[in-house]
């Protein structure tokens, strides 16, 4: 089977470019449902020869279109409007072209660029359509009402072009639920491409968070919450590990509180896993997410979670009570309250973890990818 995804390019260090790595590596050593080898590319547009982020297994092709959008990312919005739609039709052209000269079985668009292009491209493939974001997030992030307007416009066309695809993958089932009643819908998890042998012993009074420091993980609400827990339990750290464009303003912060000697702001590192082996659980203070893999990586360490409810993915993952505590979106004193119950009942605290670590492992690539090939199956079989 002949399987082809495209993207802007594999260049990036982001979530959704490890998501694609893992697996276009995974089905390049797999089986197709034909019993035949995969045959996987990665069609990109804005790739320039530049070298993959993550790692590539050497049967893993990869075409570049040469469009380059990114290039004109700065120009003023109507000179950026006029420039793409002259891109557009180009990036039509050549993705058609070695559509049809490659004959895959399945394309998969990761909603970049080419999505409302290759829903119309007749090469006799299947077409599938992945979110890595969420439908409430795109709101959520426009913060004027002018914003809100043309964003909810905008989710109104996009369902026209969603239909045109056999299937359409989204993360979890809140944000499916958010789509309405899409017939091409369903659900496909991210997952942990590797599973740790070793667990947390939660023997730190260390409350853990991981991410980028900006709008979206909302840290200032955290350091909030976090001046009430420092009050009940001085001798407890939160340790944030990220960089990012808040990070002064988080700074002044943590000082205008006076707990820099309680919260230490710690740049993003690639040996995340002895940061999660030395803390006793994970906090998450986000206005919005897709499917965080901090918080699947946290829980296979045997972490709980304490977090607001945010779309999309705490629901989805956590049981109040079981593996962890959700309490209101934006709620700092109920983010603190649960904090500090946590911390207070550390033998909770080790049955959360045990229950962590199993529901880690329904994220396992085995299980996930499983999915995949059953979609693959399926679709192969209309086709």
């Amino acid at each position: 089977m002949k399987i082809v995804y495209t993207i802007t390019g594999m260049y990036n260090s982001g979530g959704m470019e490890r998501v694609l790595a893992n697996k276009a590596n995974y089905l390049s050593h797999a089986k197709g449902v034909d019993g035949k080898s995969n045959k996987v590319i990665i069609i990109t547009t804005d790739q320039k020869n530049r070298k993959p982020f993550f790692y590539l297994f050497e049967d893993v092709r990869c075409i570049d279109l040469g469009i380059n959008y990114e290039d004109d990312a700065q120009l003023p919005l109507p000179f950026r409007l006029f420039a793409t739609k002259k891109k557009k039709a180009i990036h039509r052209m050549r993705l058609r072209d070695v559509l049809l000269k490659e004959k895959a079985d399945i394309v998969i668009s990761m909603f970049d660029y080419d999505f409302d292009i290759l829903c119309d491209v007749e090469d006799g493939s299947s077409k599938i359509l992945e979110y890595h974001f969420s439908r409430e997030a795109k709101m959520i992030e426009a913060r004027s009402w002018l914003k809100r307007t043309i964003q909810s416009m905008r989710l109104k066309s996009w369902l026209k072009i969603i239909r045109k695809y056999d299937k359409f993958v989204v993360l979890t089932e809140r944000d499916k639920r958010s789509w309405g009643d899409l017939p091409n819908i369903m659900v496909i998890p991210n997952y942990l491409p590797t599973f740790p042998d070793k667990l947390a012993p939660l023997n730190n009074k260390i409350v853990l968070s991981v991410g980028r420091l900006s709008y979206q993980k909302n840290f200032h609400l955290l350091i909030r919450a976090w001046s009430k827990v420092h009050i009940k339990c001085p001798d407890w750290r939160l340790v944030i590990r990220g960089n990012g464009d808040d990070k002064d303003s988080i700074i002044q912060l943590i000082d205008k509180l006076s707990l820099s000697e309680s919260v230490s702001l710690l740049p993003s590192t690639s040996q995340i896993a002895s940061e999660y082996l030395n803390a006793s659980f994970l906090a998450m203070s986000s206005r919005y997410e897709g499917f965080p893999m901090v918080m699947l990586e946290a829980m296979a360490h045997g972490l709980p979670i304490v977090t607001v409810d945010y779309p999309c993915g705490a629901s989805d993952v956590i049981t109040n009570g079981l593996n962890g505590i959700v309490v209101g979106s934006s709620d700092s004193l109920g983010l603190a309250n649960a904090i500090i119950t946590l911390i207070n009942d550390n033998a909770n605290l080790r049955k959360m973890s045990v229950s962590a670590r199993h529901k880690a492992e329904e994220y396992t690539e085995s299980r996930v990818m499983g999915i995949w090939q059953n979609l693959f199956r399926e679709i192969s079989s209309k086709s």
